[in-house]
């Protein structure tokens, strides 16, 4: 595996090198920008990006790189210093033809404890109205799962909801179909997906409990469906080019193996996912609003415990506010900005049959932060974290709090 992962690291150092030495300049490798921090849909998300192009070179080359250092505590106790290399992510795109594209996402987690193709489609572009994508693709769920990248959010970690709720840069193999159409100031756009879904980890995992992000656990969702019947994914979304986007989103499908050899032996069991998502700009104080809630709905089968929850939701809501713009340490066009998170996660919604009571198993946290961006593609940030973690009984919740420092860019 070592001498793979090498060979996909320095192929790109090397392609970009033997492209400087066939010229005398570097003009021969052109950077292809993106402003990432211009407002757009959230389904644009994926070729949004800063790429590097050789030349005339089909291939374009581009990736992000995050890492930070924390320092937390949870009821007096800690790990002491922690210092973590979250994830490097490659890209690579290619215009066949201009109305053929591909685009993959390489993703290197924790150093290279995981590594994970994230995204790996071609798209098909017809009309604005009908494309076709077929391949790896980021199921369209809420809105950070598709606009996931680090350098474009001032918090260290991803929201808890993304995480712990929803299974975060969740993708399979499949094909679906997307579009768009604008009129003046409004863009409406939708995407629809058939893809392999969910296993039967969702329920039988280490968490031991109704846990969504277990099913990423599971490589071979990228060769074969688990039971065979497709998970749909679909998404309507409305943008104001000027002040917000709303997207409305689904996820719905089977988790368990129903049938074997044409045996039936279960029922088929559902796992369906709602959530809805905005982001809204204040063009006068230039405040930024980003947020999103989802709920989820598991058929547990009665043999479980009621530690295994039927109903989920969770979301988060993000508020960054630039208080200084301009020169500043050497860089033309910074960015001070004050930013806060709030999120919260619930496993188990409901009241305990016996007792009436309500069940616990829930988190909430607030994030305060402060990022400098002295560029449009790189951010630091400081984080103050603050959790409350509360157990299924409901006791006292556990109190974690500590400091978060970190970098993200683009290169």
């Amino acid at each position: 595996m070592n001498k793979y992962v090498y060979a996909i690291i320095c192929w790109p150092i090397f392609f970009a090198q033997t492209a400087i030495t066939q010229s005398d300049s570097t003009a021969w490798l052109q950077r292809v920008t993106a402003d990432t921090s211009k407002p757009q849909l959230n389904m644009d998300a994926v070729y949004n990006r800063p790429f590097l192009q050789a030349g005339k070179m089909p291939v374009a080359l581009g990736g992000y790189v995050e890492s930070k250092v924390e320092y937390l505590r949870t009821d007096g106790i800690s790990e002491g210093w922690q210092f973590q290399m979250q994830r490097m992510t490659l890209f690579v795109s290619s215009s066949l033809h201009h109305r053929i594209k591909f685009l993959s996402e390489l993703e290197f987690e924790e150093g290279t404890k995981e590594i994970n193709i994230e995204f790996a489609s071609l798209d098909f572009q017809f009309t604005p109205l009908f494309n076709l994508r077929s391949g790896i693709v980021m199921n369209p769920i809420g809105a950070f799962n598709q606009n996931h990248d680090g350098p474009k959010w001032e918090f260290n970690d991803r929201p808890l909801s993304a995480t712990q709720l929803l299974p975060a840069t969740f993708s399979n193999v499949g094909l679906g179909i997307w579009g768009k159409i604008a009129r003046q100031d409004w863009v409406f756009a939708y995407e629809a997906y058939l893809t392999n879904g969910f296993d039967q980890q969702i329920i039988e995992n280490n968490e031991n409990k109704t846990f969504l992000p277990a099913t990423k656990n599971n490589p071979g969702r990228f060769e074969e469906n688990f039971n065979g019947v497709p998970l749909f994914t679909g998404k309507i979304a409305v943008r104001q080019r000027k002040w917000f986007e709303i997207g409305l989103s689904t996820m719905q499908g089977i988790y368990n193996k129903f049938e074997e050899d044409g045996l039936r032996f279960d029922k088929k069991r559902t796992v369906r996912v709602w959530a809805v998502d905005f982001n809204l700009s204040l063009p006068k104080t230039q405040t930024s609003l980003n947020g999103e809630w989802a709920w989820v709905s598991v058929d547990v089968p009665g043999t479980y415990s009621q530690q295994f929850g039927e109903k989920q939701q969770g979301g988060f809501l993000d508020v960054v506010q630039p208080v200084l713009k301009g020169k500043m340490l050497g860089f033309d066009n910074a960015v001070l900005n004050l930013a806060c998170r709030l999120e919260y996660v619930d496993w188990n919604v409901g009241n305990f049959k016996e007792t009436g009571s309500n069940i616990g198993d829930h988190l909430w946290a607030i994030v305060p932060a402060v990022s400098f961006r002295p560029s449009a593609q790189t951010v630091l940030r400081l984080n103050y974290r603050r959790r409350f973690q509360t157990d299924l009984l409901g006791n006292p919740p556990a109190l974690t709090g500590g400091f978060q420092f970190g970098v993200a860019s683009y290169f």
